[in-house]
């Protein structure tokens, strides 16, 4: 299974974080070993002191692919969720000022929360899906998969030109804006709707 990322991927984001609009996906990868599910709490790293949060919605793919034609594409995911890709803002502005990857930053132990799913079917339009995040019942980032940079179909497009996608591979599409830091004890629940799908606690 693979993790794959998508960064900058709506505009206000960019903008927050003072980076230009891309002019094609930006992606990296996470390992298995940073999923966490079933609500178990993420534990705070040792290594940074700047530990971010950003809510993404997420495509699980559902069958083999490569070279997708975009037209193709909404055949090749079948449930939509949400995880978190928890950012060390520290070690990953260290990484960009020395233009080296950015892994040790995203892809670490714990990094990737994942809530339930819902069937494509659940959609009635993938273009118009929005989500919020809530830590500690005050609500910190809302999105809407209209104001995507590169829209579902055109991702696993993209990103099928360099490897095959696989059933059960897991694409966060990127983060709105809004990210900031979290603490320990933080309560994050997080809503496609007002239909809760991942509830967890940072220790």
């Amino acid at each position: 299974m693979k993790i794959i990322c998508i960064g900058r991927n709506y505009r206000e984001h960019a903008k927050e974080l003072n980076n230009p609009i891309p002019l094609k996906p930006v992606f990296f990868m996470k390992p298995d070993s940073s999923i966490i599910r079933n609500g178990k709490p993420f534990f705070y790293p040792d290594f940074s002191q700047e530990i971010h949060y950003e809510i993404e919605l997420v495509l699980k793919i559902g069958r083999l692919g490569k070279g997708i034609a975009e037209k193709f594409a909404y055949r090749y995911y079948d449930e939509i969720g949400l995880g978190v890709d928890f950012t060390a803002r520290d070690l990953q502005k260290e990484c960009k000022k020395n233009g080296l990857p950015w892994e040790i930053s995203k892809a670490f132990e714990g990094s990737a929360p994942l809530g339930e799913f819902l069937p494509t079917e659940y959609f009635p339009d993938p273009a118009n899906i929005d989500f919020h995040l809530d830590i500690n019942g005050k609500t910190m980032q809302e999105g809407n998969s209209a104001d995507l940079i590169f829209s579902f179909d055109f991702l696993i497009s993209y990103v099928s030109q360099f490897f095959p996608l696989k059933n059960g591979d897991l694409i966060f599409t990127g983060t709105p804006a809004g990210v900031g830091p979290v603490n320990r004890n933080d309560h994050l629940e997080a809503y496609i709707g007002d239909k809760k799908l991942l509830d967890f606690y940072v220790k």
